[in-house]
């Protein structure tokens, strides 16, 4: 803590200190938005950006700061990687991810174990580390990072089983993973695998239950209960997401898969005012991100990298070469997945904050080489993040795996009317939705439901009946309690299919929730 000396005593914190502390601070953030846009332009993966950032403030660079507090970090990293969990949970569409289910499982516990297996063998036998610390580089490194993985493929259009199972497998792989590093790097012997395998079941079942559980408890609540003010809505999402991390792992269960499971509940369960409810979980997981990758910058010492290079280099290698494409080819055995698709999957496992962060555990543990693990950790996945990001889009295209002509999906926002039993759908047609043109007859909403309002150019009248909609419109529609859902899946299923949906073979099922 930052500490003031005054008439000889220790004085904590001071207002003069919090305001220095706010202009850095406030100075990193915009640095770090700014950045934003440029890494977006240049292809650049922002993760590096703010990285760099935090060894430019780093000893070793302009800043001068030297910062070594592991532990920091890692409390840090765990609440921001709750709070990217929960942003990737709450953004996953559970019709893409429930058919991903069974081979996302698979490949976030028997891929992880082949991973493991693999790139620890690697380790130990091509770069000389012990084998106690090449199982703790193979279990940190072979988690994938939920927020490159989410960040990256929803900028890319792939078939839904890909970006299902992609984004299921790296919501689910880092509680096996964060279970596998405390056990490698407590002191003692290790215990018998299968001890350690019933350790990572009951953990992984708890926090299963405890977070579809909290999620559906949350979801039911925020349904009947009308909140004075649509800005309480986001925050009550996040503080459930938050309150299945904390449950999960206070019985010791498996809190990220928890919070992740809660938060996927919540995101597909038609909650209030929820593009304001994306919007501040996406700013929340964006400053996660920041904040996180700055303190690891921060804990980096560049000029002890040197000898950690090469290992680093061979290590990744052996798990982007042989590891990930080995457990993917293995685990999706029994799913008939095409080649294209497991090649693309086996490139698409990207590395983030996620391992640096878990590389941390052995620096608080004490283990003997554990700054050569974050170091090895930190050089991998700066080199290979630099290769897979940027280069996954033109793979994707390569293997013709693309769905560019895709409709886009309507953002409809609920606000509920308790004392009048009805809802007031806001919905906005969007550029590419197919919704342009239909009149508001050729809709077909339920009875108990109407376009009231219509909102175009920034002005607003009442439609009739042969009113044509056009993209860009903000359409007021008045549903009552009994037909809400299927007003709201209507108007999705025109919004994919036209006025013809439901007649040409786009269902209603297209109508659920994006």
């Amino acid at each position: 803590m930052v500490r003031a000396v005054r008439q000889g005593r220790e004085r904590p914190l001071t207002v003069h200190h919090l305001n220095q502390l706010l202009l850095v601070c406030s100075l990193v953030l915009l640095i770090a938005v700014a950045a934003v846009r440029i890494s977006s332009r240049s292809g650049l993966p922002s993760l590096l950006v703010y990285l760099a950032i935090g060894v430019a403030m780093g000893q070793d660079g302009i800043g001068g700061i030297h910062f070594d507090n592991a532990e920091l970090v890692q409390v840090i990293g765990y609440a921001a990687l709750v709070v990217i969990l929960a942003e990737g949970g709450l953004g996953t569409k559970w019709k893409e991810a429930k058919p991903a289910l069974p081979a996302a499982s698979a490949l976030a516990l028997a891929g992880v174990a082949v991973s493991v297996g693999v790139t620890a063998a690697g380790a130990h036998y091509l770069t000389g580390l012990e084998w106690r610390q090449a199982l703790i580089v193979g279990a940190v490194v072979s988690s994938t990072d939920a927020a490159a993985v989410f960040s990256v493929l929803r900028r890319i259009p792939l078939p839904a089983r890909i970006t299902g199972t992609l984004e299921a497998e790296s919501g689910f792989n880092d509680a096996p993973v964060v279970i596998l590093v405390v056990a490698f790097s407590t002191a003692g012997p290790i215990e018998h695998w299968y001890v350690l395998l019933g350790e990572i079941a009951l953990e992984l079942a708890i926090g299963a239950a405890i977070g579809l559980a909290v999620g559906w408890l949350g979801s039911l609540g925020l349904r009947h209960v009308a909140l004075p003010a649509s800005g309480l809505y986001p925050i009550a999402v996040m503080s459930i997401a938050v309150t299945a991390y904390a449950a999960g792992a206070m019985v010791h269960g498996s809190g990220f898969l928890a919070v992740y499971l809660a938060s996927m509940v919540m995101g597909n369960a038609r909650l209030p005012h929820w593009p304001a409810t994306r919007g501040f979980a996406d700013g929340l997981g964006w400053l996660a991100q920041i904040g996180m990758f700055v303190l690891l910058g921060l804990l980096v010492t560049p000029h002890e990298l040197g000898d950690d290079i090469l290992p680093a280099l061979i290590i990744g290698l052996v798990l982007t070469m042989v590891a990930r494409p080995l457990s993917v080819v293995l685990c999706l055995l029994p799913f008939r997945v095409p080649w294209q698709e497991k090649a693309l999957m086996s490139w698409a496992g990207l590395r983030g904050a996620v391992p640096i962060v878990l590389a941390t555990i052995p620096m608080v543990e004490g283990v003997e080489g554990s700054r050569r693990i974050f170091n090895i950790v930190f050089v991998l996945v700066v080199v290979y993040t630099l290769v897979q990001g940027p280069t996954l889009p033109w793979l994707a295209r390569k293997l013709h795996l693309g769905k560019e002509d895709e409709a886009a999906d309507l953002g409809i926002e609920s606000a509920p009317l308790e004392r009048l039993r009805g809802h007031l759908l806001s919905v906005t047609i969007p550029e590419g939705s197919r919704m342009h043109g239909v009149e508001v007859s050729e809709l077909r909403l339920p009875a108990g439901s109407a376009v009231t309002l219509v909102v175009r150019d920034g002005k607003s009248f009442v439609p009739l009946p042969t009113t044509g909609l056009r993209r860009g419109d903000e359409l007021l529609v008045v549903a009552t309690d009994p037909v809400r859902d299927t007003a709201e899946a209507r108007l999705r299923a025109v919004g994919h299919g036209g006025k013809l949906a439901g007649w040409l073979g786009t269902g209603e099922a297209n109508g659920n929730r994006g």
